[in-house]
């Protein structure tokens, strides 16, 4: 089983493709070529909007777990 890249290599690979995207916009020569690109351009933003939310939530959920073991501490005390 493959390990996840991590997010940082992802974002990198997906700006990448975003690169391509934008090229492949310049020479589409018609309305499909245009609108397929469209979709891949979104496509391809929502992944790397989904993976900064999930930085976010991540150090999100680190801070919560620091603040319930203060409180778990400051109870036992």
């Amino acid at each position: 089983m493959d390990k996840h890249k991590p997010s940082d290599e992802m974002i990198k690979e997906l700006d990448n493709l975003l690169s391509k995207i934008n090229a492949m916009e310049i020479v589409a020569k018609d309305d499909y070529q245009k609108n397929s690109i469209k979709i891949m351009r979104a496509l391809v933003e929502g992944q790397i909007h989904s993976i900064n939310e999930f930085g976010h939530l991540k150090k999100a959920l680190d801070l919560l777990t620091l603040q319930l073991f203060d409180v778990q501490n400051k109870v036992n005390n």
